[in-house]
């Protein structure tokens, strides 16, 4: 899945024309704390929810004092590389661009939550391990070994880390719902158990656990 396969069409960029106002208006309407600016299909740049809250309403973007940021990914980038942009940038949009640097779209975090929460992986009824180690403590095939000899099977992974510790979390998604038996064999392994989840998380903690990982989301 590339950054132009999940382009949205409900978020508009702003203009350099557009009050401070309007764009305060457009990112409430559109739940988003960063907006793009756009001339004649160039980014110019991108402005954030608390840049424009302090500043008059009836001041246009052009004339306002704004920092902007440069950041983009191109059309053809994999979906990991927006997951790491906006992690490492801490925004909730990413402007999407051509070849030739041409402004294509935007890819909100509400793309990407829709994005996951419909690969097979997500949709797939399953309970949850998160397992806690070092950066250097574990062992992907080891921990998949010690759920198949529990006739189970890991459809689901992915690591996070804080980038000034050495704790690394682990977290799968077993192919069963029960999931005791593995959970006192991965113990028997020495590994260390974080959290489980066994039940299917609910719409609205969605989002809570994705803004949770772009925090601490290392790819």
């Amino acid at each position: 899945m590339t950054a132009k396969e999940l382009i949205s069409n409900d978020i508009m960029p702003l203009l350099p024309s557009d009050k401070i106002g309007q764009a305060m208006s457009m990112m409430s309407v559109y739940r988003v704390r960063h907006l793009p600016i756009v001339k004649d299909g160039i980014l110019l740049g991108t402005i954030s929810e608390e840049e424009v809250s302090s500043m008059d309403i009836e001041t246009s973007i052009r004339d306002a004092k704004i920092t902007s940021t440069f950041i983009q990914v191109h059309s053809n980038d994999h979906v990991f590389e927006l997951l790491s942009t906006m992690s490492e940038n801490n925004l909730s949009i990413v402007p999407v661009v051509d070849s030739e640097d041409s402004f294509l779209g935007i890819v909100s975090q509400e793309d990407l939550i829709k994005f996951f929460a419909g690969t097979f992986s997500f949709k797939e009824q399953g309970g949850i391990i998160v397992i806690e180690t070092s950066r250097q403590g574990y062992s992907l095939s080891e921990i998949a070994r010690v759920v198949e000899l529990e006739n189970a099977s890991i459809i689901a992974s992915f690591i996070t880390s804080h980038h000034e510790s050495d704790v690394t979390l682990i977290t799968i998604k077993i192919s069963q719902r029960e999931i005791q038996d593995i959970i006192s064999a991965l113990e028997r392994y020495s590994y260390k158990i974080r959290a489980t989840f066994t039940e299917v998380e609910h719409t609205d903690d969605l989002k809570n656990r994705y803004d949770h990982l772009m925090r601490y989301l290392d790819v």
